[in-house]
């Protein structure tokens, strides 16, 4: 019998007057967090959810989130995280495809009307017969006419025991991008979280010894913040610093002001630390993470130049729980390199039709992290998964020390001429010319080509650098087929809500 919420039960048990959680001027202690879980599961119980019912939740990185979270999980139900930034049409769709039948949705603000939005599309969803809106503040009333607030329904619950499940059970249903058709969901077990969370923590030497403090700026509906943040951080009692929306500055605040020792997060978010201004704030920092896209080798540069510590980068997919290869403990990272695969995971390059291969491959994953398919999607997960190995769509080598470094997505490679490129070499590129703060690279149609090299650039600073300038010297620096013939200087990248570049938007 296994229950991802053992890892919020325990640490109560064990250190109820920690500091489990810190929002602004809000901290709550481990007793306060798992108290709160405790009312959530209950009520949950009382309005006739059952073990495999899935919850939906909509909110940002709030205390809320953590507490509805595992709230869930104790009530033997499955938590269905959904993405901030999703309009009334996509969450209706997220509703009915899980058949979810609670919904917890932050209230949200003008510009991010989430309440507003998630209330119409619970409408929409004839299962959801519950909606729970989530204030900023506790205790005023929800701002939607009709709907009952998270607080006002808590009133009546108190302690709960969690409900046993088996470590095979769904404990969470994360959603895909839906960068291809529409979004899947990828079904996690408990055991999937349970050991990928205490993989991170034997990866990072985290203990409940070492008492860390997290920075959680990544979202926590998204893989890399539960699992690397919330899971493994209470797993062993750590702090949580909550920041609902990034921002390098105030970041880099929390981080001198908190004491933070661990930041995991995405290669935007390393380029927007290292153009904030005022102090390191990273005093205390021992860890540095980043995941979720290749990490430029001029970022791993700066960085560490700047703050004295080493950017260690790993990969994973929602489909891995995510964790499933990372720089290893004890060695110097190798810029460029996402590492080595971590305990009890098998990881093999292959091509279309599943063979192994020396050279560049498609990478898939075999072991504890891979999900058990797409919630309600049997054809869809046997295109992707066989005999227990999973295939990502993310291209990489590997050198003769067993180190893995990614070249591309495979859907992202562009064909000119009948040459492939790999838009990352060519960002790296791109990159190092002192004029280049940050780059994507994309392939567009072209009529005789194929596709066209397109790179759409961001100056470093003051920077005076003409597009003609800058496309004569990267024909200087690559082959003549990889080089872009376009370049386009923008002041924003599109990115989604975890901070990745939207390569699609760019391309349309």
């Amino acid at each position: 019998m296994l229950n991802l919420a053992v890892f919020l039960d325990d640490s109560v048990r064990r250190y109820p007057h920690r500091e489990a959680l810190v929002c602004g001027h809000r901290r709550l202690t481990y007793a306060e967090v798992g108290a709160l879980a405790d009312r959530v599961a209950g009520l949950l119980v009382s309005r006739g959810i059952r073990p495999g019912d899935r919850v939906a939740i909509t909110c940002p990185n709030l205390p809320e989130f953590v507490a509805v979270y595992y709230g869930i999980l104790k009530a033997g139900a499955v938590v269905v995280p959904l993405n901030v930034l999703l309009k009334e049409r996509e969450i209706t769709y997220h509703l009915n495809d899980s058949g979810a039948r609670a919904y917890f949705c932050f209230e949200g603000s003008p510009g991010l009307p989430t309440g507003e939005s998630g209330s119409a599309a619970a409408a929409r969803a004839p299962a959801c017969a519950n909606l729970f809106i989530i204030t900023a503040d506790p205790e005023s009333a929800s701002p939607i006419e009709g709907t009952e607030t998270l607080t006002r329904a808590l009133d009546h619950h108190a302690e709960f025991a969690a409900v046993a499940r088996e470590a095979t059970d769904t404990a969470v249903i994360l959603y895909t991008s839906g960068t291809t058709g529409q979004p899947k969901g990828a079904e996690l077990s408990h055991a999937n979280m349970v050991l990928n969370a205490l993989t991170a923590n034997q990866l990072f030497d985290s203990t409940p010894a070492e008492c860390d403090t997290h920075l959680v700026a990544l979202p926590l509906f998204h893989s890399f913040g539960q699992s690397i943040n919330m899971n493994a951080a209470f797993s062993v009692g750590a702090k949580m610093v909550l920041m609902p929306r990034f921002e390098a500055g105030a970041a880099l605040e929390m981080m001198a002001r908190e004491g933070v020792t661990v930041f995991a997060g995405v290669p935007t978010m390393y380029w927007g630390l290292l153009g904030a201004r005022g102090s390191s704030g990273a005093k205390d920092l021992r860890l540095a993470i980043s995941g979720g896209a290749a990490l430029p080798v001029e970022i791993h540069t700066r960085f560490e130049e700047r703050f004295g510590v080493r950017i260690h980068e790993g990969y994973g997919l929602s489909e891995t729980s995510p964790l499933a290869i990372f720089s290893p403990p004890g060695q110097d990272p190798r810029p460029g390199s996402i590492g080595l695969p971590v305990w009890g995971i098998e990881v093999e390059l292959v091509d279309e039709q599943w063979n192994p291969v020396g050279g560049t491959g498609e990478i898939a994953i075999r072991g504890h992290n891979v999900m058990k398919g797409y919630f309600a999607r049997p054809e869809a997960t046997a295109e992707v998964v066989r005999d227990g190995w999973f295939r990502t769509g993310d291209l990489a080598r590997r050198d003769a020390d067993g180190f893995y470094y990614i070249v591309d997505r495979a859907k992202d490679m562009i064909v000119r001429s009948g040459f492939n490129v790999y838009p990352r070499e060519v960002e790296e590129v791109l990159m190092s010319h002192e004029a280049v703060s940050l780059a994507a690279v994309v392939g567009v149609a072209h009529d005789s080509r194929g596709e066209e090299i397109k790179a759409f650039v961001i100056r470093e600073g003051t920077a005076r650098i003409t597009e003609a300038e800058l496309i004569a010297w990267s024909r200087e620096q690559l082959a003549s087929y990889k080089y872009p013939r376009l370049v386009e200087f923008v002041d924003s990248l599109p990115m989604t809500a975890t901070g990745k570049i939207l390569k699609r938007e760019l391309r349309s």
